[in-house]
């Protein structure tokens, strides 16, 4: 079936053994969120969203009590975090969400996997015009939930859209997005409504797609598995056509 179809099958197998990195993403979530507001979900809302989305992956309760307690620890380094972008192989744009204690070995780390896959790693904010960074809630809809009725009940939190996409078993999944400032208050509402989130995350959405070719996207996500698979990296966004 070509090159292109194992590629992607094999990628299909790496994902599924990416669990463990899910884990550690989520655990600097954790850390980052106690570090900045403390330790109590009830009043730290982005300790609140990273356990949501801990329990999304089914992260082990005692990770989640490992990562909150380690946060407590003053010897343990602060993470910054930082955003690369640039362009893979065949023009499609790339960026990068890091969390790191060392942002000397993150950008070198960064800056050789574009090297070594053709692309070329480009300044902050030069990809301004290709992404929009929105709010995302997804959740599992109730069979009795009037979806058309929950939209407009949130469009005063500031909703902007509501859809239904599929995951990879094939369930429905609703989706609440907003724009990048109204994240707390339709987190709120969502949560005022009894709906359990199955995420919440801040994400790049692409406002124009890069077509290439399937052997030209097999180029493309050797970037993106070596990008991926870097403890340091959050979370890795792209504009090329599905």
């Amino acid at each position: 079936m070509g090159r292109a179809f194992e590629f992607r099958k094999e990628r299909k197998f790496k994902r599924w053994a990416k669990m463990a990195v899910q884990f550690t993403r989520i655990g600097k979530d954790i850390v980052m969120a106690v570090k900045d507001a403390g330790a109590n979900p009830e009043t730290n809302s982005r300790l609140r969203t990273a356990m949501q989305n801990a329990k999304a992956v089914n992260m082990p309760k005692d990770r989640v009590e490992a990562a909150i307690k380690r946060a407590s620890d003053k010897s343990l380094a602060n993470y910054e975090e930082l955003v690369y972008e640039g362009y893979a192989a065949h023009g499609v744009a790339v960026l990068i969400e890091t969390a790191t204690d060392n942002t000397n070995r993150t950008v070198a780390n960064i800056r050789s996997y574009f090297n070594k896959t053709n692309g070329t790693l480009g300044k902050t904010g030069s990809l301004d015009f290709v992404f929009n960074r929105k709010s995302i809630f997804r959740f599992v809809p109730a069979e009795d939930l009037d979806l058309e009725e929950l939209e407009f009940e949130l469009i005063d939190a500031g909703l902007e859209e509501l859809y239904v996409e599929s995951d990879e078993e094939g369930n429905d999944i609703a989706v609440a997005q907003g724009a990048f400032e109204n994240f707390g208050s339709l987190q709120k509402a969502l949560e005022e409504k009894g709906i359990e989130l199955k995420s919440s995350k801040l994400e790049r959405i692409a406002l124009s797609h890069h077509a290439v070719s399937e052997e030209q996207a097999v180029d493309v996500l050797k970037l993106i598995d070596k990008l991926e698979e870097d403890d340091d990296v959050q979370a890795v966004y792209h504009n090329m056509a599905e």
